[in-house]
């Protein structure tokens, strides 16, 4: 037996039939002005993701001490050799 998962993957959407015929009455009329949607492209994300970076490494570095920059900057350097031997 064939299972079709097609339709278990679609959105379920409550159709209400008199709430849209009236929305596109009043759009039809001008009573209101319909909008299209903006749709968030993959470039915003990137941009926000991006944002958000930027600002962490500034904030991180603020927070720790010298000590601390240094104990972490020595951790990094024998990983980094240790990689190489």
């Amino acid at each position: 037996m064939i299972y079709d998962l097609s339709m278990e993957r679609r959105k379920k959407k409550e159709h209400d039939f008199a709430i849209n015929a009236f929305r596109v009455v009043q759009e039809a009329t001008g009573q209101v002005e319909s909008e299209p949607k903006k749709a968030r492209k993959e470039y915003d994300y990137k941009a926000l993701g991006r944002k958000g970076g930027l600002k962490g490494g500034k904030a991180r570095a603020e927070k720790l001490t010298p000590e601390q920059r240094s104990e972490i900057a020595k951790k990094a350097a024998q990983a980094r050799w240790k990689a190489k031997a």
